[in-house]
């Protein structure tokens, strides 16, 4: 069949790509920056790239010929005010251009929305699915409870509460329940939907065997690590509050800190149906999920992770637009070495933040990211997904990939912490010399007396990290 994806390079959609192409199914993806193409499927067989952003007016075609297709935007964890008419505005896009193609049939992922007092987020979700309705296509919705896998923003921020709190003094809304399913349950459901006639124009809840609260979940997850934890409910912490602890303790953005509070105070289970004997899925449970997905993380074999979002962070522009660096009005540390060992060297600028460390003064690395965290921006606890692979837009520490090129031997990272200015840091090979380039551009008089302000550290923290960057 030939299907269409959105949200290409996803949480969700990244993952789900993969399994259609083992199943020979013929793929066109959506993506808004064609430098953003997972390296994971850019070079695969049966597989087309369309640029478009479902925000802008650009007129484009789909290909007329398209089965079924994916719809797997949303905007949970966006900046902006107005999400809601965001998230209305991608999918009437979407339906109109969708409509245009033989399409018989589009398969939405949503969030159960069985509460009559739902979040706002929640509440979008269910107005998305309204607005995909069509008299062209038929639409199937699955509706999953909280999802649970290697990379997923529940099992990322829930590893870093349990892992960093022994003692935890929470929130009311620990106690409230929800019925969380496995990442790789979700993609059978997607995947066993095409084509299955049963499943047009209906809607349906899918989540795992288990009604757990969300303490119960920290405490099952604890005990999967080997750790003893202890957790005491407040009974008032207004939400937000509750955003900010959980912003504070966890790797999250502030504004998707705001949308999980805002969710989990609404109860999120599951209406039974026959959609697991349709689609021949017998979802795990709880344990089952957190060990699998530590299983990936043990085997570096994670293909998808929630920080790599740009939601994630603050960049929300196409990479190309900060791929040149700017040369006039900027202040510069530049700084070169002979190479002693070439593939050292490129192995380790490739394997650089995250739990490897800045190779120089880390603990200056982290103090700014505690500071950054502080007024709001990302901090370091993003890390990386990967330990030693990078690909452009990837999250790193406080920073985002723009390229990352092993045959032109250049990394180019631009900054998301908060910054009177922009800020580039590039790693580049030539002829047997490494340069390493930190660029800043002020934006205004706070920005030239915040560079001279960091500017003493400058002479050991980038001399130390490109001296570690040479010698074995």
């Amino acid at each position: 069949m030939k299907i269409l994806i959105t949200g290409t390079t996803g949480y969700i959609a990244k993952r789900l790509a993969l399994n259609l192409l083992e199943s020979n199914h013929e793929l066109i993806c959506c993506v808004r920056d064609l430098n953003r193409i997972p390296d994971e499927i850019e070079f695969k067989e049966n597989i087309e790239f369309i640029k478009i952003d479902f925000l802008d007016g650009e007129t484009i075609a789909f290909p007329k010929d398209i089965d079924v297709a994916y719809y797997l935007i949303h905007s949970m964890a966006t900046n902006a005010n107005n999400f809601e008419s965001l998230e209305k505005k991608c999918a009437d896009k979407f339906k109109s251009l969708i409509e245009k193609t033989n399409c018989k049939q589009v398969v939405y992922l949503s969030g159960i929305v069985n509460d009559s007092s739902l979040s706002k987020h929640l509440q979008s979700r269910l107005d998305v699915e309204n607005a995909l309705a069509s008299k062209k296509y038929a639409l199937t919705t699955f509706r999953a409870g909280i999802i649970v896998g290697s990379g997923s923003a529940s099992f990322e921020i829930i590893r870093d509460i349990v892992e960093k709190l022994p003692l935890m003094i929470t929130p009311r809304w620990l106690n409230t329940k929800t019925q969380p399913i496995a990442i790789r349950d979700v993609l059978v459901f997607l995947h066993n939907s095409i084509g299955k006639e049963e499943l047009y124009n209906k809607s349906f809840d899918i989540f795992g065997p288990e009604i757990l609260t969300y303490k119960q979940m920290l405490l099952q997850f604890a005990k999967i690590r080997g750790f003893r934890r202890y957790i005491f409910t407040l009974p008032v912490l207004s939400p937000k509050l509750s955003s900010y602890w959980l912003y504070f303790v966890t790797s999250t953005s502030f504004s998707l800190a705001q949308a999980l509070v805002d969710s989990m105070k609404v109860e999120v289970i599951g209406k039974p149906s026959k959609i697991n004997e349709i689609l021949n899925v017998k979802p795990i449970k709880y344990k089952e999920a957190v060990e699998a997905a530590f299983q990936k993380i043990e085997q570096h074999a994670v293909v998808s992770s929630w920080k790599d979002a740009f939601s994630s962070g603050v960049f929300n522009d196409q990479l190309s637009e900060y791929i040149n660096i700017p040369t006039y009005g900027c202040f510069k540390d530049i700084r070169q070495r002979d190479i002693i060992d070439e593939d050292f060297t490129i192995d380790k600028i490739w394997a650089i933040g995250g739990k490897n460390g800045w190779y120089s003064f880390d603990w200056l690395w982290r103090i700014r990211g505690i500071a950054d965290k502080i007024v709001g921006g990302v901090g370091v606890r993003r890390g990386r997904t990967h330990d030693d692979y990078l690909e452009p837009g990837d999250a790193l520490d406080f920073w985002r990939v723009l390229l990352a090129d092993k045959k032109e031997k250049r990394l180019l990272l631009f900054a998301e912490m908060k910054l009177p200015g922009e800020a580039w840091l590039e790693f580049r090979i030539i002829k047997d010399k490494l340069y390493q380039r930190a660029v800043f551009r002020p934006k205004g008089i706070w920005g030239r007396l915040y560079w001279y302000s960091v500017l003493p550290f400058h002479a050991f923290v980038f001399k130390g990290m490109i001296n570690a960057l040479i010698k074995k």
